[in-house]
């Protein structure tokens, strides 16, 4: 007997909009909201909340004395197509460089990792 169900994953940042539009670019699906709570609908999948955080500091990666606090694993059909359009988005590599791997490290916008994996 499960005792609840997964509502939502939200996500603290300095603009819920913005952010939100970042995800909408990745993954697809509507924005609703503003202001200090946004939410995207991915198209079958699961939602995504966005709450603005006053005094937001973004985790660092990799650091062995400081949590990531959580990360998104996406999977992808071809990593270097994702990787060109999850850049072009406002993405940032944080660990890309060893192509052999079928995963990779990014930061969305507002510095939260996330992998776009080939898995």
């Amino acid at each position: 007997m499960t005792v609840a169900k997964l509502g939502v994953v939200v996500l603290d940042c300095p603009d819920p909009a913005a952010l939100a539009a970042f995800y909408a670019g990745v993954l697809g699906g509507s924005v609703e909201g503003e202001g200090e709570w946004v939410d995207l609908k991915v198209p079958g999948g699961q939602a995504l909340a966005f709450q603005a955080a006053p005094g937001y500091v973004a985790p660092e990666w990799p650091a062995p004395d400081h949590s990531q606090q959580f990360h998104l694993d996406l999977t992808v059909e071809d990593l270097d197509a994702a990787e060109k359009e999850v850049l072009a988005l406002g993405a940032r590599p944080l660990d890309t460089e060893d192509r052999s791997r079928t995963w990779r490290v990014y930061a969305d916008p507002a510095g939260h990792p996330f992998c776009l994996c080939a898995c």
